[in-house]
């Protein structure tokens, strides 16, 4: 496997290793802005929103938490290789 494969775009030039991704989740619920709260408290936050509305909070195997503007759905795109991971960071 290539090693830039593993790389995915989460939006505005900022990449992650999706072999460290653990999960994708909405910020819809409460208990996970809570989650959010709790990691930016504990420095364990990394924002890559540039200032956006965080859409989507990845998790990572050494249980930070990544912040992205990009949906859900763009990321699994992305994740998976598909059509939609040619978009531009425009969301």
């Amino acid at each position: 496997m290539n090693k830039a494969d593993t790389f995915i775009g989460i939006g505005f030039g900022n990449v992650v290793n999706k072999d460290k991704i653990v999960s994708m989740v909405s910020t819809d619920a409460a208990p996970i802005k809570r989650m959010i709260q709790n990691a930016r408290d504990e420095g364990m936050a990394v924002d890559a929103t540039c200032g956006r509305r965080t859409r989507t909070v990845l998790v990572m195997e050494s249980g930070h938490l990544v912040l992205s503007a990009l949906t859900t759905e763009t990321l699994t795109a992305r994740c998976r290789g598909g059509a939609e991971g040619d978009l531009d960071d425009k969301e």
